[in-house]
């Protein structure tokens, strides 16, 4: 967040306007208790009389980190395309599998727009007669199996299997539930 001045900057991180707003976003997040500095330690012990500038810091800690939330929670919107051999069974499942680059994220929906071959006689659509959507993350080294992909990740989030209509036009498909978890 840019912040205009000082006086400003203090204002938003006093009132938790960063922390409001994330919550507003995602209620989701009224869960975390309190936020803890990584990577780092405590400089000496309190002294008497430092109890404002402790609880300033604790403020200037949980601000900085809804604030990079907030700005992780905003996702490029940017094409991506799959291809795949086909099948003539259109029983047999397809599986794409995408690792999204932020380290926290939270899905509340995802759009998909099927592919149409303007280049063969009848402008085929490519489409999927339905979607499901899984969202995880990697299991451990040692707790990882090398037996298929599924079995490669931990699955916190499965959703109902969606409709798809067999058209060139983006499709939204609303998660009932924002789905929140860490890109790892």
């Amino acid at each position: 967040m840019t912040v205009v001045s000082r006086t400003w900057g203090r204002f938003v991180i006093r009132h938790d306007l960063c922390k409001h707003l994330s919550l507003q976003m995602f209620p989701q997040l009224s869960r975390v208790d309190h936020v803890n500095k990584l990577g780092g330690s405590t400089k000496g012990h309190a002294r008497v009389g430092s109890s404002n500038i402790m609880e300033w810091e604790a403020l200037e800690r949980e601000h900085r980190a809804y604030a990079f939330s907030a700005r992780c929670y905003r996702v490029a919107r940017t094409a991506s395309y799959w291809s795949s051999k086909g099948q003539r069974n259109p029983v047999v499942p397809e599986t794409l599998t995408y690792r999204l680059i932020a380290d926290l994220y939270v899905v509340t929906e995802i759009k998909i727009r099927p592919f149409q071959a303007y280049f063969q006689f009848g402008y085929l659509i490519y489409s999927a007669k339905s979607v499901r959507f899984r969202m995880g993350h990697i299991k451990d080294a040692d707790e990882s199996c090398q037996d298929s992909d599924t079995d490669r990740f931990a699955w916190t989030h499965t959703s109902l299997e969606f409709e798809m209509a067999q058209e060139n036009r983006l499709q939204t498909f609303k998660l009932p539930e924002p789905c929140q978890d860490s890109g790892q």
